[in-house]
């Protein structure tokens, strides 16, 4: 990959993508609402149109993309449909909140280093489902969270930037899980101003912030 600056343009528009509760989606509101996001939030994608983040985005007045994968022969199909909306609403960067569902390289290639993701780990440590219990099980006594540039493999894409927690020998896993939600609701918001302002700069896996 070529070194590049991402972000320009004014105003900054994301796409988030969820599929749950949408706390992280919640952060990214809230920041915005406070004027430190630096940037609009013109839709969100949802897989599960029951589910509460769809509600946390029609309280915000935030658009909604909402289908259901079965709907669906194949992933490519539903995915040309967000891509085509993306395109319409001149989205400058996905932003996958807790989206469950497998993602194509007509998204994927489509926003190359224009789509970020959160993992609740200090990758390359413990990818995939349930990382917070992979963590807890390993008995590390540092762990956290990752947001990085999506590639399409399992949390293998250039990390952007990282955050740590300490596991404390009084912590419970229920206690361990609130610190990663707390780091993420930290981190996140700033990672998406930062592509916002420009100031990301990637070189194949190298990723620095100016």
């Amino acid at each position: 990959m070529m070194d590049r600056s991402v972000g320009s343009g004014s105003p900054y528009r994301i796409a988030v993508f969820a599929s749950g509760q949408g706390s992280n989606f919640q952060t990214l509101i809230d920041a915005s609402h406070k004027g430190i996001l630096g940037a609009e939030i013109v839709l969100l994608v949802c897989n599960k149109p029951e589910a509460p983040v769809v509600e946390r985005a029609r309280r915000a007045g935030i658009d909604c993309f909402l289908f259901e994968r079965k709907a669906y022969s194949r992933r490519e199909d539903y995915e040309a449909e967000i891509a085509a909306e993306l395109e319409r609403r001149g989205v400058d960067l996905i932003v996958l909140a807790g989206y469950m569902l497998l993602l194509t390289p007509v998204l994927v290639d489509a926003y190359q280093g224009r789509m970020i993701n959160i993992h609740p780990s200090l990758l390359p440590s413990f990818p995939g489902k349930d990382a917070i219990g992979q963590a807890w099980s390993y008995g590390v006594k540092v762990t956290g969270v990752t947001v990085h540039l999506v590639d399409g493999g399992m949390d293998t894409g250039p990390v952007i930037a990282q955050k740590i927690v300490e596991i404390e020998q009084a912590d419970t896993i229920e206690a361990l899980e609130e610190k990663i939600r707390a780091a993420e609701h930290d981190l996140y918001p700033q990672v998406v101003n930062w592509f916002a302002e420009g100031r990301i700069r990637i070189d194949g896996r190298k990723i620095t912030i100016s």
